[in-house]
C-alpha cells in the first residue's frame, strides 16, 4: 500500500487530497483523478483507489468539498434518511456546484501531471454518484488533458436544464463510459434512455452500460445496496477502459 497525504491546487483555493501508487513496481504511471461520492473519502474509497493504483495507476483522491470543509467531511456516521446526515449532505453539495466541477477537474488533472510519479500527457476521470457528472465536466474543461471519463451510478447526466452534462458532449475527446443503476431517482430509466440517444449523437468513443444494481452498488459498507458480483464488473470494466486509453 502506498499512500501520500497531499495538498491540490484546485480552482478556488487549494484541496487536501491522497496519491496513490501501486504497492510494487518503480513509476512513472498514467494518472486517473478518482472522485468519490457525497460522503467523501474515507475508507472504503482508500481501498477503491489503492486497489485501482495496483492495477498501475498513480491515483489522486482530492476532497471535492474544499470549499466548505476539511477532512473528514462526515464526523459522524451517516444515516440515509436522517435529518443530520439528510442537512449535512445538502451543505456538501451546496459547496460544489455544477458549473465548478468543470475548472476543479482540470485544476487536478494539471496538478496530477505534474507529479514526477505521473506519466503524461492525459490522464482518466472517475467519478461515482454525483461526481459522475463531474467527471464528464472535467472532460469537456479539460479536453486535451482528460482520456477518459467513466461515471458509475452518476447522477443527473440527462437534463432538461441548460447546463445538462450530455449538452457538453461535443467538446469532449476523452472515451466516455457510464454504468447505470436500476430504479435510480437522480438517473432514471428514460433519463438514461436519452443520455444514450446523446452518446450515439455525438459520435464520439462512448459505451453506456446498465447494471442490475441500485444506486451506490460500487462502495462496500452499505451492505443493503452494495452488490459485489455488479461492483467486480464495474471495476475490471474502469480498468479496461483506462488502460484503453492511457497505456
Amino acid at each position: 500500500m502506498s499512500e501520500t497525504r497531499v495538498d491540490v491546487k484546485a480552482a478556488d483555493g487549494t484541496a487536501e487530497g491522497v496519491l496513490f501508487a501501486p504497492s510494487s513496481g518503480t513509476g512513472p504511471w498514467p494518472g486517473v483523478v478518482y472522485l468519490t461520492d457525497i460522503m467523501g473519502i474515507r475508507p472504503a474509497y482508500h481501498a477503491m483507489a489503492q486497489r485501482l493504483a495496483d492495477q498501475g495507476f498513480a491515483v489522486l483522491m482530492p476532497n471535492v468539498f474544499y470549499r466548505g470543509t476539511k477532512l473528514p467531511v462526515l464526523d459522524f456516521v451517516p444515516q440515509m434518511g436522517d435529518e443530520r446526515t439528510m442537512k449535512r449532505m445538502g451543505e456538501l453539495r451546496n459547496s460544489l456546484p455544477n458549473d465548478k466541477m468543470g475548472p476543479d477537474g482540470a485544476a487536478y488533472a494539471e496538478w496530477l501531471l505534474k507529479q514526477p510519479s505521473v506519466r503524461g500527457p492525459k490522464v482518466g476521470v472517475v467519478g461515482y454518484c454525483f461526481s459522475g457528472q463531474m467527471s464528464i465536466r472535467t472532460a469537456a474543461a479539460a479536453p486535451e488533458t482528460a482520456a477518459a471519463a467513466i461515471s458509475f451510478h452518476g447522477g443527473g447526466l440527462y437534463t432538461d436544464q441548460p447546463n445538462s452534462p450530455h449538452l457538453l458532449l461535443p467538446q469532449i475527446k476523452a472515451s466516455v463510459y457510464t454504468g447505470h443503476a436500476i430504479n435510480d431517482r437522480s438517473m432514471p430509466a428514460e433519463a438514461i434512455t436519452k443520455f444514450e440517444a446523446a452518446l450515439k449523437d455525438w459520435g464520439g468513443r462512448g459505451e453506456s452500460e446498465t447494471y442490475d444494481a441500485l444506486h451506490g452498488w460500487c462502495i462496500p459498507g452499505r451492505p443493503e445496496i452494495y452488490k459485489e458480483s455488479e461492483a467486480e464488473r464495474a471495476f475490471h470494466k474502469m480498468v479496461a477502459v483506462l488502460k484503453a486509453a492511457l497505456h
